[in-house]
């Protein structure tokens, strides 16, 4: 993969978050976890190029990502697809889900995991983490996305390198 300035990404964030999805990864090269997810953002915060993704109390990915200074976001073509879904399904702490997804991981400059079958990987520096406070989301979203009051963790990283494959 090729580094690339955040500057020159021209990928459209909603479709490759919402519609195309990514994986959430933390951990190291040797052992990691990763997750599916839609909900996310790129914007700048503290004058830096930033991402926001959410990840719920219970997902085995949370605890990588709460233990290491860096994660990775990691966008797929449609012919990983099914992979997305295995990983957005079964916890890691059940499955191998890198195995069996066939994906070869990889190590980012500051030692965090991502995988090479990826188009684009953003490697996060992890800048701030907020649980989300009940009584600041509405009535109708609580009750949409919330029956278990499984409340998300907002992450944002300062996005620290971008990789593209050729």
């Amino acid at each position: 993969m090729r580094k690339i300035d955040p500057k020159d990404l021209d990928k459209n964030v909603f479709s490759a978050i919402g519609s195309q999805w990514m994986l959430i990864t933390a951990g190291t090269a040797e052992k990691c976890n990763t997750m599916t997810a839609s909900w996310g953002g790129l914007g700048v915060l503290w004058n830096a190029p930033s991402a926001t993704c959410y990840i719920r109390p219970q997902r085995y990915t949370k605890e990588f990502v709460d233990r290491e200074a860096y994660f990775t976001l990691a966008f797929f073509g449609e012919e990983h697809r099914k992979a997305l879904q295995l990983c957005g399904s079964r916890s890691g702490r059940e499955a191998d889900k890198v195995k069996e997804c066939g994906f070869t991981v990889k190590a980012a400059e500051c030692g965090a995991p991502y995988f090479e079958e990826a188009e684009l990987v953003l490697v996060c520096r992890k800048r701030f983490v907020q649980p989300m406070d009940p009584d600041n989301i509405p009535q109708d979203v609580k009750e949409r996305f919330y029956p278990e009051k499984d409340y998300h963790v907002m992450y944002i990283g300062e996005i620290a390198e971008v990789l593209v494959r050729d």
